[in-house]
């Protein structure tokens, strides 16, 4: 942002106190600009190495929204503040809370970044600018506007605040239009896609739709609360707790927005608890940086996490992924596990005589910076494509505990992780196809992670329930928690339940994932329409059929919930008939 001090005859005019005034101003604005220009030069990896440089960049932000709300009439007649500075002050401060957040995967800073963007539209601080403001271009004004409606966007989105969300999407609308009318600039194209992006994705995020009596669609969160945690019956081995999160997406042809995937966004509120709001900090009429995660900069106390630590990492090359691994795998406590959840597009092999389990069978793609010459192509496949993710580029880090989940229809290439280290280790793994039926809907989000983010929402679309009535709603989601329930007790007490469950399944995410794939098993095992093994997920190691996936109990739950959502005539009404 490019800022101009008052003219001299301004600064003539001014009495000593309103000079200082508009000196320190200057000061402080230029020391937010170095600091929240500095912040991209920080690693993205790791816990310590950029916690004080935030500590110092929220102080230095808070004193200078503090200050000119203090000192604005002077601001305002003797420096020339203008509302669009006030607004870009105002959203550096939720880029900072935002990006906050990413870093800790602090579910409340999203609140502080919504409450800075919601006062910059509420107060109107971009949209006030006279046409005949020489200071700053317009049109470098209106790519501000743009930039911040994205901005707000996502924050709106993972609050799941959808109303807000298709108003903002109008706004963005209107003022893509009359950017690119106004000025024909060269970035036209570029915003135009930006917004075929975010209703794409808008549109993907709503294929089941709960409704209430006027019809009207209700929100629903899925992230972990009290209301979803499955019951538990602890025993001393269940001693892990997720710490280290990988979200992993590589789909090429999957809907996404602002470097999230479908599947990724699912995901990351899946493995997040939901957020204590503070409403009146949010709705408060003068958002000021109230709850900094540093108290006075002090950035040797951070506030007590309550989710795992996550990065998110939207098509990384392999070079990326390795390092954010091994960053996941250095910062992990005694007793802590890494989830390493990947949804990519398959690598295949051409290897006529595979032998080697790691490397031989293919994995699942990375990101390639350059396109291979096709002449050399030939002699490329005989060897390991360079930019394929392997099982065995993952055996050095089952050294500490891991749990796996794959996405991927080539998925059952990581059925056979060795335990080389004794350390526990699971791998869920995606079906490798699904019917025909369905093969459309993949660009909307995989059928499997849908599954694992919400099981009632999978339930339905393999059962082509797009509108359910919320009491409808609730009476089924009363039967998933029986099933969860009852799963979670099988799997506790199962003779032949491999021990290396019990010992994530003290954690309340990784549990929850674990009872979803069960139930997600269940699901496509009674459905008429997945014949086959290709149409099952699985799992490393395997769970017991008979006492787990099989089990009557759990396949009577699944039929009731078909009986209730009137779609009993896709699942097979006896057991023993699959």
């Amino acid at each position: 942002m490019v800022e101009y001090p008052p003219e001299a005859s301004k600064m003539a005019e001014m009495d000593e106190h309103e000079r200082k005034i508009v000196n320190e101003f200057c000061h402080l604005l230029e020391k937010s600009k170095q600091l929240f220009n500095g912040l991209r030069d920080l690693p993205q990896y790791g816990h310590k190495q950029w916690q004080a440089y935030f500590g110092r960049t929220f102080d230095i932000y808070t004193k200078l929204w503090k200050f000119q709300q203090q000192h604005r009439q002077v601001l305002d007649t003797k420096y020339g503040l203008k509302r669009w500075q006030i607004g870009e002050i105002a959203s550096k401060i939720g880029q900072l809370y935002y990006h906050y957040y990413l870093r800790t995967s602090e579910t409340n800073y999203l609140n502080e970044a919504f409450s800075f963007y919601a006062a910059i539209r509420g107060r109107a601080y971009y949209s006030r600018t006279s046409k005949d403001d020489r200071s700053v271009q317009m049109s470098d004004l209106m790519v501000k506007k743009l930039r911040y409606y994205a901005r707000f966007i996502v924050v709106c989105l993972l609050l799941k605040r959808m109303k807000l969300v298709r108003d903002l999407v109008r706004e963005l609308g209107k003022q893509i239009d009359e950017y690119t009318s106004t000025y024909e600039p060269e970035d036209q194209l570029e915003w135009s896609l930006v917004l075929g992006e975010i209703k794409s994705f808008i549109e993907a995020d709503n294929s089941i739709n709960v409704l209430d009596m006027d019809s009207n669609t209700i929100v629903l969160s899925h992230r972990l609360s009290p209301h979803n945690t499955p019951p538990l019956e602890k025993t001393p081995i269940m001693n892990l707790t997720l710490q280290e999160i990988l979200i992993v997406g590589n789909c090429n042809d999957q809907v996404k927005f602002s470097e999230l995937t479908i599947d990724m966004f699912r995901m990351l509120q899946t493995l997040e608890r939901e957020p204590q709001e503070d409403v009146a900090q949010i709705y408060d009429a003068s958002p000021a940086p109230s709850k900094l995660p540093f108290k006075n900069g002090d950035s040797s106390r951070p506030v007590k996490r309550e989710n795992p630590h996550k990065y998110l990492l939207y098509k990384p090359t392999f070079s990326q992924l390795m390092v954010f691994l091994a960053s996941g795998f250095k910062e992990l406590p005694a007793n802590g596990a890494m989830l390493l959840y990947i949804s990519a597009d398959g690598a295949f092999t051409s290897s006529k005589h595979p032998h080697d389990p790691g490397y031989d069978y293919g994995g699942v793609v990375t990101n390639s910076k350059r396109d291979i010459d096709p002449t050399n192509k030939q002699r490329v496949m005989q060897l390991k494509d360079m930019h394929c993710f392997y099982p065995g580029d993952l055996y050095a880090f089952t050294r500490k505990p891991l749990f796996i989940i794959v996405d991927s229809d080539n998925s059952s290439v990581f059925a056979n992780m060795p335990h080389f280290f004794g350390q526990p280790l699971v791998v869920l793994m995606s079906p490798q196809d699904t019917p025909t039926q369905f093969h459309d809907q993949h660009h909307r989000g995989s059928l499997f992670t849908l599954f694992l983010h919400s099981s009632l929402m999978g339930l339905c679309l393999v059962s082509s329930v797009c509108d359910v009535p919320m009491n409808l709603w609730e009476k089924c989601q009363l039967l998933v928690d029986r099933f969860m329930a009852e799963a979670s007790r099988l799997v506790s007490r199962g003779r032949n339940v491999d021990p290396v469950f019990l010992q994530f399944f003290g954690d309340d995410f990784l549990r929850l994932l674990t009872l979803r794939f069960i139930f997600c098993s269940s699901v496509l095992r009674a459905h008429r329409a997945f014949k086959g093994r290709q149409f099952y997920p699985r799992c490393h190691p395997a769970l017991p059929e008979p006492e787990v996936l099989d089990h009557p109990a759990l396949y009577s739950i699944v039929l009731d919930l078909a009986a209730t959502l009137d779609v009993s005539h896709l699942y097979y009404d006896n057991h023993d008939l699959q």
